[in-house]
């Protein structure tokens, strides 16, 4: 039996259960219980006349990444709607906030044929686009099935995945061999995919650095400032539980050395929130932005507990560290929202999932790597401090981010042509 007819065949099994799943899911909060029919297949929203791009992408970086390229593929055809879907309540609330006219959200089915039959003979999309590495055999292979045009773009693998792929070559070559268009974003994902499909373009860069710089109310920023006050001002950005006690040791280095400094704490997970802020109170006064609270003069941390508003949190800060970094279980975030906002970049060893582009920022000077809690200390002592340094590693990084300008006009034009 073919790796093909196994998988259809045991996930095809598997679909009584999805029922019991979801509702664990629910509790956990990892599902929305008001959808939970958009995860079999049953779609919420009708479908629009005419052309129909879908575009999937796995979570809150896939999806935001794809807003850009959105953006393009509306303005140039007026005619044209988009269905985007992804797997996680984060990723549905802010694409609710964000998507323009013409864009819809749907969560993603759950990988049984049935289900994705379902959601197949509705949305009967014209061009299947997937971003990044979360691929679905059933979801790949019958969407092939249905007639629609297939791409993958920005496609990353990690050599893990690569090595998982290549233990069933046959059954890789027949998924990634329906893609009429593969534009892989490193080299390792490039070299990988050539084994398995004909349809892979050259490596062409990460289409995450084509992000324009994160939007803001510039209102709200210059207010916050002023209650804020005239005071260092650090971002731990997108921070993981793993990485708590780094952050709460950093913090009392820095108290102890400039008491005045602020720390804005903004975790990748805002629920996090209750749990921050009772570690967090023991270095000083806390404000929670989820709770309405307001930073003054006196605040230690200042908890941004809620979605979507990194670009204001980089606008009231003067160096950020990007979480996600600290702890080898993690594999980094994405160093090209700071450095289009001006904000000098600080970041741990591990990220992995951002080689390529932290490389670039390594090469050029425009970021630096810490280790520990006393070597982020450390740096952000002397950055704070030094208001010419900081603008030279800003200016340095916002130079290796427009470096990639081009890949949005290379991936508009590519996925045109399909259509």
């Amino acid at each position: 039996m073919s790796w093909e007819a196994l998988y259809r065949g045991v996930s095809g099994m598997l679909e009584p259960f999805a029922g019991y799943i979801l509702r664990k899911r629910v509790k956990a909060e990892k599902e929305d219980a008001t959808r939970i029919l958009e995860r079999k297949g049953r779609a919420s929203l009708a479908r629009p006349d005419g052309t129909l791009v879908w575009m999937h992408g796995a979570s809150v970086g896939e999806t935001s990444m794809l807003l850009p390229l959105i953006d393009r593929l509306l303005s140039d055809d007026a005619e044209l709607n988009i269905l985007v879907t992804s797997g996680t309540v984060t990723s549905a609330e802010i694409m609710a906030k964000r998507l323009p006219e013409r864009a819809v959200h749907q969560f993603v089915p759950m990988d049984g044929p049935t289900f994705v039959a379902k959601f197949l003979n509705h949305w009967k999309p014209d061009l299947a686009i997937w971003a990044e590495s979360e691929i679905w055999p059933n979801l790949v292979l019958q969407t092939k099935e249905s007639g629609a045009k297939m791409a993958l773009i920005n496609a990353r693998m990690s050599q893990n995945s690569i090595d998982r792929w290549r233990a069933k070559r046959g059954f890789a070559r027949r998924v990634f061999g329906t893609f009429d268009l593969i534009l892989p974003a490193d080299r390792l994902t490039f070299n990988a995919l050539n084994q398995f499909s004909d349809s892979v373009i050259q490596e062409i860069g990460n289409l995450k650095a084509a992000a324009p710089a994160l939007a803001y109310d510039k209102e709200e920023a210059t207010q916050l400032k002023t209650t804020i006050g005239d005071r260092p001002v650090w971002l731990a950005a997108s921070t993981h539980e793993e990485e708590k006690l780094e952050i709460l040791s950093t913090l009392e280095i820095l108290r102890k050395k400039h008491p005045d400094t602020l720390c804005i704490w903004q975790p990748r997970h805002p629920e996090r929130g209750d749990n921050i802020a009772l570690a967090a109170s023991a270095h000083g006064k806390i404000a929670r932005r989820s709770q309405g609270e307001i930073p003054d003069g006196s605040t230690a941390v200042y908890i941004m507990d809620t979605l979507g508003e990194t670009g204001l949190a980089l606008a009231l800060s003067d160096i950020v560290f990007m979480g996600g970094s600290l702890d080898p279980r993690l594999m980094g975030h994405n160093p090209l929202e700071p450095a289009r906002a001006g904000v000098p970049i600080l970041t741990g060893p591990h990220v992995a999932s951002f080689t390529d582009i932290y490389d670039r920022f390594f090469d050029s000077n425009a970021a630096m790597r810490v280790k520990s809690s006393n070597h982020l200390a450390k740096h952000l002592i002397a950055l704070l401090g030094d208001g010419a340094a900081r603008g030279q590693m800003s200016a340095r990084a916002k130079s290796v981010a427009q470096e990639s300008d081009g890949i949005l006009d290379f991936t508009a034009t590519k996925l045109q042509a399909l259509l």
